[in-house]
């Protein structure tokens, strides 16, 4: 599954800003879900190699994993690997890509793909059908963040 937007800030600006692992918890709906779970980073944000590790006892629960930046090709791709734990174990792929729609305009892909095992397989409309929705209100969420406030250039 895949969604998109257009942000009215530069390429690089717009790159510069998710390639940061911690700057996914101001727009990234499923970070947003439990505030208080417990977030854990190994290595340079940012770079091939960190890793973003959360954990989560909550009712609403978003479990416990880990997301890896596995590639990175300057102000054009991202791709990290997803690694669940709790509730379930699964290994997953996302990807967000950047394209140039003007010298202020940006078009963001973030697309996300993972084979399930069954009983999950049977469940994989309705889940497909919820990750895209919260894809598309994560990239909405980045969107107001990159043309309604000033952005730090990183968390670090």
């Amino acid at each position: 599954m895949e969604a998109h937007a257009i942000i009215n800030r530069p390429a690089a600006n717009v790159f510069s800003y998710i390639r940061q692992l911690r700057n996914h918890e101001k727009f990234n709906v499923w970070v947003m879900m439990d505030p208080d779970m417990k977030r854990e980073y190994r290595g340079e944000d940012g770079t091939v190699g960190f890793v973003y590790h959360w954990s989560s006892d909550k009712k609403r629960n978003v479990g416990t994993g880990e997301q890896e930046i596995k590639e990175i090709i300057e102000n054009q791709k991202i791709v990290f690997e997803l690694r669940f734990i709790k509730p379930f174990q699964s290994v997953a792929s996302a990807v967000m890509t950047i394209e140039a729609a003007g010298p202020k305009e940006t078009v963001v892909n973030w697309s996300f793909s993972s084979t399930m095992k069954m009983p999950m397989k049977l469940m994989k409309p309705m889940i497909e059908n919820m990750l895209e929705k919260n894809l598309e209100k994560s990239l909405r969420n980045l969107k107001k963040i990159m043309e309604h406030h000033v952005i730090e250039k990183s968390v670090a």
